[in-house]
């Protein structure tokens, strides 16, 4: 299969010849699945077994590549867990194409400095560049997904469909935690849940060009966006939220909202935080869960994204004293982030609009927005009881709440109820 130049010269220049796929085809592939997979035994086989009931012709035109990975110091539990994935690997007979890429075997895992998710899935993702079908006609499309989930019978259809009739380069998939019970974790991920669709919901408020999910298990890419941005990258945590945000800076990111997929609701020492650590905070009890951020905070950003992105205002001085006039706290938040030598810089600079908004977009980025959130509740407005600050979003949103409460933490059927509402809210 012939590569194109600038796929090709990634690889040349970004991938690493350490690995290699096993268990390769000779055919090559329209959509291709990466999945990191580290002491997954138990949790990848209902993944396949998720993938199996899709549709037939999709499976035949799709490729899963498991990265089995571990770092040289995993502990034995690990890796002879991770043997026996690749023994299951070795010997699947499946109606889903599948390939392994082996990063635990000794001599072949990742150093302790670098291991970790970002670089399990960079493995993957740099060797499926490799394994498209560059003739089709089709949208080639990079799957992004984790072991402990599972999917539905249709998620490559909508995948497929949603890709080539929206043009999507990039997107992310709807999600949703299993919440049935009333157990410790559900509870946990009832929490967390809420928290990720209310710090989204904020942001769409607010009209932030980033307001999306960034969760690894839903990130869908071209391999010419990849590319674009230069690949995955290596970080062991949050990994996710870093490569959705250099996509974002360049495409739209699309909502592919007709299918879902389904993380585990587990507890995890994977990765330093995230879900698996959020669950794992709950059950500790450590701190107090059912807050979040201010209401307020999202009403500051989004009328300094109004200032902001308004390219009649561009003189300095008036964007600083528009921004004390919004609030003082995002007066020295910008000073803290050396606002006024971007001004001077890129600013006042160039006579280019299109440039102009190119570079606020850039600067005003995914990183710095949840930064300023941040600050504001460092400095101003503290984190609020939870379901009076989804409450009072939505009463700022005009969207119609009729749930109920007479607590200031409701039971839990009436936490699934908020929960429900922001999932359809965001559906």
């Amino acid at each position: 299969m012939l590569i194109p130049d600038k796929n090709f010269a990634y690889i040349n220049k970004r991938a690493s010849s350490n690995w290699q796929l096993e268990n390769d085809y000779k055919k090559y592939f329209q959509k291709i699945i990466v999945v990191p997979s580290i002491a997954e035994s138990e949790n990848l086989p209902v993944l396949i077994s998720s993938l199996e009931q899709n549709d037939e012709l999709e499976l035949l035109n799709t490729l899963l590549i498991v990265v089995v990975n571990n770092s040289v110091s995993s502990t034995e539990e690990v890796k002879n867990d991770n043997q026996k994935t690749i023994d299951y690997l070795k010997n699947i007979k499946s109606r889903v194409n599948i390939s392994f890429i082996d990063v635990c075997s000794a001599g072949k895992e990742m150093d302790d400095k670098n291991g970790g998710v970002g670089l399990a899935r960079k493995i993957g993702m740099d060797l499926a560049l490799t394994k498209f079908d560059y003739y089709s006609l089709n949208k080639k499309i990079m799957i992004c997904t984790d072991s402990d989930c599972i999917v539905e019978p249709y998620y490559l259809t909508k995948i497929s469909q949603e890709f080539n009739r929206n043009n999507f380069e990039a997107a992310v998939v709807n999600f949703a935690h299993d919440i049935n019970g009333d157990d410790e974790e559900t509870k946990a991920i009832i929490c967390y849940e809420i928290f990720l669709r209310y710090y989204v919901l904020g942001l769409n408020f607010a009209k932030s060009d980033y307001a999306f999910h960034t969760i690894g298990s839903t990130m869908l890419c071209t391999p010419e966006a990849y590319v674009k941005v230069e690949g995955m990258n290596k970080r062991k945590a949050a990994e996710d939220f870093y490569f959705l945000e250099k996509l974002a800076k360049i495409y739209p990111i699309g909502e592919l909202k007709s299918t879902f997929v389904y993380p585990s609701k587990r507890g995890s020492w994977r990765v330093p935080f995230g879900t698996g650590r959020s669950v794992d905070r709950y059950l500790s009890n450590s701190r107090d869960e059912y807050l979040l951020y201010d209401p307020k905070s999202f009403i500051v950003l989004k009328t300094w994204l109004q200032v902001f992105n308004d390219n009649s205002i561009s003189n300095q001085i008036d964007l600083i004293r528009i921004s004390k006039n919004i609030h003082p706290a995002l007066s020295d938040f910008l000073s803290q982030q050396d606002f006024g030598n971007f001004i001077n810089k890129v600013l006042l600079k160039n006579n280019n609009p299109n440039e102009i908004e190119k570079q606020k977009h850039f600067w005003f980025d995914a990183f710095r927005t949840l930064k300023l959130i941040h600050y504001l509740r460092d400095e101003t407005y503290p984190n609020i009881n939870m379901f009076d600050a989804i409450d009072e979003l939505l009463k700022m949103m005009s969207i119609e709440n009729m749930i109920k409460r007479n607590s200031a933490i409701p039971e839990l059927e009436i936490q699934k109820e908020y929960l429900l509402l922001l999932r359809k809210i965001q559906s």
